[in-house]
């Protein structure tokens, strides 16, 4: 991308970055095969250059469950490297991906910041950031994400509610005990629904036999059965079954996308731009789909209206060809951190013509939810 004309305008030196900490009761737990999590609690980044200001959303927890990386771990390299990187700097989300680089992980981190430099160099362009990016739709798919529940009469009915909602795709969450018994009752009350099953790592290699069974039930596809680290043994269980395997948590930059099509360890991939360290990441990540025919869609993880706000962007990305798991800002809270939240029309949600991400932030609501603030110049 020619950052030419962005570099020309004067207003690009980042004067100011803001870290707020905030916490959002979900209108509802929302349980996976690793956990239960009753609140958002996350970390908004706001980066200040001239009069304007770009968010960005960290999707790491406060515990160590999905992913190593946590609020304290990123408050961290935060202070210690990100901040001291950008103060006076030109807010620009390449150079930022290069000089931090040398870091070794921590995408989430990065992402967050990447993302909110993003935002900001869109509002300065006077761009939407979709047109930024090269997206090439008005409107995106999506599904929705159903929690693993208490019993299954409960999971029928969430799923009723948001096929009649418009929902694209469903998927539910599944776990060793909460699996084939859970998919036998699903399939009975709904033969020909779009539907897949996420188990984040659940299984093991112990399990695979057992899990060629999932090849009865009809699904678009499976995500990330085995190991969250691994590759291998997807391969060995994709060949051995015809429900295209989606990776999820082993998908954490480009290179190991090339390296899971090469041996045939994934035939669908789920970005979490968040979880990959950015949007930058995640651009490679189409392209790298685009040329060997592997698609992709665009995974949540439970944002505030912000992270959404990127997430629906992405998701016009030429290479997202399924429904994206974004889901309205009411999916998870009564009320979100956002004056204008998130809708769906019919099964698709459209990206803002706003610049940037098109969010502004409901002040008052917000630091009603903030635990703490800091303010870096």
């Amino acid at each position: 991308m020619d950052l030419g004309d962005y570099m020309s305008i004067k207003e690009n030196k980042i004067s100011e970055i803001y870290l707020w900490r905030i916490k959002l009761r979900y209108k509802e737990p929302f349980e996976t095969s690793f956990g239960r999590e009753n609140y958002k609690d996350t970390i908004i980044i706001g980066i200040k250059a001239g009069d304007f200001i770009g968010y960005g959303e960290l999707v790491a927890g406060s515990k160590p469950m999905f992913s190593y990386e946590t609020i304290n771990t990123s408050l961290y390299i935060y202070k210690e490297y990100f901040i001291p990187l950008l103060l006076g700097k030109d807010a620009d989300p390449q150079r930022f991906y290069t000089e931090t680089s040398w870091i070794r992980g921590y995408p989430m981190a990065k992402a967050s910041f990447e993302m909110a430099l993003w935002d900001l160099y869109s509002k300065i362009q006077g761009k939407p950031l979709y047109k930024v990016i090269g997206g090439v739709k008005h409107k995106v798919e999506v599904g929705v994400s159903i929690g693993i529940q208490k019993r299954v009469d409960i999971l029928i009915s969430k799923i009723s509610k948001y096929l009649e909602e418009g929902y694209r795709r469903i998927k539910i969450k599944i776990k060793p005990g909460y699996d084939f018994n859970v998919l036998d009752k699903v399939r009975k009350e709904f033969p020909d629904i779009p539907l897949t099953v996420d188990a984040n790592a659940a299984y093991t290699k112990n399990d695979i036999k057992k899990l060629m069974k999932l090849d009865e039930y009809n699904l678009m596809f499976i995500e990330q059965p085995l190991y969250y680290w691994d590759l291998y043994y997807h391969s060995v269980l994709q060949s051995n079954i015809k429900t295209p395997i989606c990776l999820d948590e082993s998908i954490t930059n480009g290179l190991r996308v090339e390296e899971a099509i090469h041996i045939g360890a994934a035939r669908v991939i789920n970005v979490k731009p968040g979880r990959v360290g950015g949007i930058k990441e995640t651009l490679y990540i189409n392209k790298v789909g685009l040329k060997y025919g592997v698609p992709m869609w665009i995974g949540g993880m439970l944002e505030t209206g912000i992270g959404r706000g990127f997430n629906v962007s992405i998701a016009t990305l030429e290479n997202v060809k399924y429904p994206s798991d974004i889901s309205e800002s009411k999916r998870y809270f009564d009320k979100d951190i956002i004056t204008k939240p998130w809708y769906m029309d019919n099964g698709y949600m459209k990206p803002r013509d706003e610049d940037g991400i098109g969010v502004d932030i409901d002040w008052e609501f917000f630091y009603k939810n903030m635990l703490k603030e800091w303010t870096f110049k």
